[in-house]
C-alpha cells in the first residue's frame, strides 16, 4: 500500500548550504533501498516535505525525522493513502523557496514565506504541485 506524508519542521540549529546538502544527500542514499520518493522545501529556519512510499518506510522514516536532533516542532500535516506517487521522479527533490517568485507563495497563503505551520496541508501540496510545474524543483 503506498502512502504520501507531509509534514513541517523547523531547524533546531544553523541552516547552512553544507547543512542542507548533507540531510539531502543522506536522503538520496537512504530513500531508492526503502521505496522512497519525495520532494524537500526549505526556507529560512522552515523545512516542509513529502514522502511517498510504502506505509511501514515512510512512517518509519517520518518516526526516525520527529525523533532527529536537526528538527524541532515537527508537524504531520497531511498522510493519506495513494494509489499514484505524485513525487515519483525523485529519490528526493529540493526547493530553496528564498529563490521562488514571493507571488507563487502568496497564492497559497496568507503571506509571501513558507509558513505551513499557518496553512492546511492541501495548500502546501497545491504549492509544491505548483512548483514542480513551472521546474523550481531540483533533482
Amino acid at each position: 500500500m503506498l502512502v504520501r506524508l507531509l509534514y513541517a519542521s523547523r531547524a533546531a540549529g544553523t541552516l547552512t548550504p553544507e547543512a542542507i546538502e548533507a540531510i539531502v544527500e543522506q536522503s538520496r542514499r537512504h530513500n531508492p533501498a526503502h521505496g522512497i520518493t519525495g520532494i524537500l522545501c526549505y526556507s529560512g529556519e522552515i523545512f516542509m516535505q513529502v514522502l511517498e512510499g510504502g506505509r511501514d518506510a515512510v512512517c518509519e522514516l517520518y518516526n526516525n525525522i520527529a525523533r532527529d536532533e536537526r528538527h524541532r516542532n515537527v508537524r504531520l500535516l497531511s498522510y493519506e493513502e495513494i494509489g499514484v506517487r505524485r513525487f515519483s521522479s525523485w529519490t528526493m527533490g529540493q526547493v530553496n523557496l528564498a529563490r521562488i517568485n514571493p507571488a507563487v507563495l502568496l497564492k497559497h497563503s496568507e503571506r509571501p514565506t513558507l509558513d505551513p505551520f499557518s496553512c492546511t496541508g492541501a495548500a502546501s501540496l497545491a504549492l509544491l504541485d505548483e512548483l514542480i510545474a513551472t521546474a523550481s524543483v531540483l533533482n
